[in-house]
């Protein structure tokens, strides 16, 4: 009798136990990212996860990185297996497809293979009817020169990429208006100068990814996807992935934004996508009031991007389903665009990013005062450089004891990367538990202004100094000696410039074997 009034409450136990966990849970998101890097991945999936909702992703070692093109059949047999009980499902059609976004940018997969692992979108939706399904997938980008594809590109695009932006830049320019004779010859010449073997490999693969996203748009005009988002990344107002987008906006125009997009930006697509399966998950219209900075703000065409920097945010709430609102009264969320006068946007690491205010830095600080003083949730979009954040701007808030005040911030990578975590970030973060909020905050500060504005410059000027192979962008042997000095470079910057900093940092690393992004630990 005992033991079955034991085993009767162990079962009640259990019951209870799995109800409380279920109501600890706001929802079940299945996540597959386009790669493995901290912020494609671990960054965005805490984001969602501190506000209650249990995110699934696969095992990392699924996922592509610069060297791992990554595995898509793998990741498919994943999903299939992970699916059945989540509420809404976010998915990288890069990583699906063709194993990662690196991979879409140097696979040799033929277009009938890669259209065979598209038709698995159609069986996921067909043994899913109900399940919330929202897709992301990348533009092939066109970086200006060999050296900012990063070698992420094939190779031969070292040498020859700036002559390969140059000459579809002008391709895209041609259809849009009458080129001048110098304009024509430079085509022609450019064309001699691009070995046919590259361009035939570089447009050939393009051409393969192009027929893979109209695939993805008739998708998402049979409802296989509840809303699809195409990022354009790396791009300019006149390149090929612009003509491209152009080509595509216009295939899928009749689905309406609220069901299609092409976004400038692909790094920060993860994240917006899940802030939409939120949003719809809690019925949820979220309203926001966004303000620039003085000068030419909202007009600013940031670097690496096609498009005004106040579309680019337009195209960001709609994304995941957010009203722009004129006035801040009744706003979720009042986001701070950070923008140069002029309308440019520098380089992180340009010598006149210091702590010294500038011509706007306190007219900006003041606006992110008053607000902040009066309660409202605000998140800066910090966008005067690029690659890290406005070194004035940071050193002005933090003497007015603005950081701790915010709800979001970002400042990292390219300015649509900054913006679209601002604005997702921004609305999360305001649902969150004061410490989850503050957490995240406190990664933003270390990664955007600690590490990618200041000590990374400082510690990529010392790898010529430390002993072993390796150099900014293949570390190898000099990487444990790199993170050891990053590590101790950051932990004297927080002391000097954010003395009560409230969590302690535990380690850097770099899981891309480069100093470009880096994995922060704190604690």
């Amino acid at each position: 009798m005992k033991k079955c009034m034991a085993v009767f409450l162990l079962c009640i136990l259990t019951m209870m136990f799995t109800a409380v966990a279920a109501a600890q849970s706001k929802g079940k998101i299945l996540f597959v990212p386009h790669d493995n890097r901290p912020v494609s991945f671990k960054q965005t999936v805490d984001t969602v996860q501190r506000l209650g909702y249990e995110v699934i992703v696969p095992p990392i070692e699924l996922l592509g990185s610069r060297t791992d093109l990554g595995h898509p059949a793998e990741l498919w047999r994943w999903v299939n297996d992970n699916v059945e009980d989540a509420d809404a499902a976010v998915l990288s059609s890069d990583s699906l497809i063709y194993g990662s976004l690196v991979a879409s940018r140097k696979h040799d997969f033929d277009t009938d293979k890669l259209l065979k692992r598209a038709e698995k979108f159609a069986s996921l939706r067909e043994r899913n009817p109900k399940l919330r399904i929202y897709a992301f997938g990348s533009i092939m980008r066109t970086p200006r020169s060999g050296e900012a594809s990063g070698s992420e590109e094939p190779g031969y695009y070292a040498k020859y990429g700036a002559d390969i932006f140059h000459y579809t830049a002008l391709l895209d320019k041609e259809d849009a208006e009458v080129l001048t004779r110098a304009e024509k010859r430079e085509i022609a010449d450019l064309k001699k100068s691009i070995p046919e073997e590259a361009i035939k490999d570089w447009l050939g693969r393009r051409q393969k990814n192009f027929a893979v996203n109209r695939h993805l748009i008739d998708f998402a005009r049979a409802n296989v996807f509840n809303y699809l988002a195409l990022g354009r990344d790396d791009n300019a107002p006149y390149s090929q992935t612009h003509k491209e987008s152009r080509l595509l906006e216009e295939d899928g125009k009749s689905l309406g934004e609220t069901r299609f997009q092409t976004l400038a930006g692909i790094d920060e697509i993860g994240l917006l996508l899940l802030t939409r399966a939120v949003n719809d998950l809690s019925s949820s219209f979220p309203l926001v009031n966004v303000r620039y900075a003085a000068g030419q703000g909202g007009d600013t065409i940031p670097s690496y991007s096609d498009e005004s920097i106040s579309q680019s945010i337009r195209s960001h709430l709609l994304a995941i389903g957010a009203i722009q609102v004129p006035t801040p009264l009744r706003a979720n969320l009042v986001l701070l665009v950070n923008t140069n006068p002029n309308g440019r946007t520098y380089e992180a690491n340009d010598l006149q990013n210091t702590s010294v205010a500038r011509e706007n830095t306190k007219s900006f600080a003041d606006m992110v005062d008053v607000f902040a003083g009066k309660k409202f949730n605000v998140s800066v979009a910090d966008i005067s450089y690029a690659n890290g954040a406005d070194n004035a701007l940071m050193a002005e808030m933090a003497r007015r004891g603005l950081l701790p005040k915010l709800t979001a911030y970002a400042g990292w990578n390219t300015a649509t990367n900054s913006t679209g975590f601002a604005v997702a970030q921004g609305i999360l973060n305001a649902q969150m538990k004061p410490e989850n909020r503050q957490y995240l905050l406190a990664t933003r500060y270390l990664d955007d202004w600690v590490y990618q504005a200041n000590v990374r410059q400082s510690v990529a000027g010392q790898l010529d100094s430390m002993r072993g192979t390796g150099s900014y962008a293949q570390l190898d042997g000099k990487k444990s000696v790199a993170a050891r000095r990053t590590t101790i470079e950051m932990d004297a910057f927080i002391k000097k410039n954010i003395p009560d900093f409230k969590f302690k940092l535990l380690q850097v690393d770099f899981p891309w074997n480069r100093m470009f992004e880096a994995d922060i630990d704190i604690k």
